[in-house]
């Protein structure tokens, strides 16, 4: 399997609520912990997407 077949591959999700506390935090500027909630996820992967830059065309 290559990476360019595993876009068809399925892979269940399970979904917390949004603003549940995902286990994990980090520490901010002023020392204090933040955890890490689903919407700060979903809000980074879609930062992402749109900063994703194609691939040129070969050939």
């Amino acid at each position: 399997m290559s990476l360019q077949n595993s876009s068809t591959d399925k892979v269940q999700v399970v979904r917390k609520e949004q603003q549940a506390n995902l286990g994990c935090s980090f520490i901010d500027a002023k020392g204090r912990e933040v955890p890490i909630t689903e919407d700060m996820i979903q809000d980074a992967c879609r930062e992402l997407e749109h900063k994703l830059v194609k691939p040129a065309k070969q050939g």
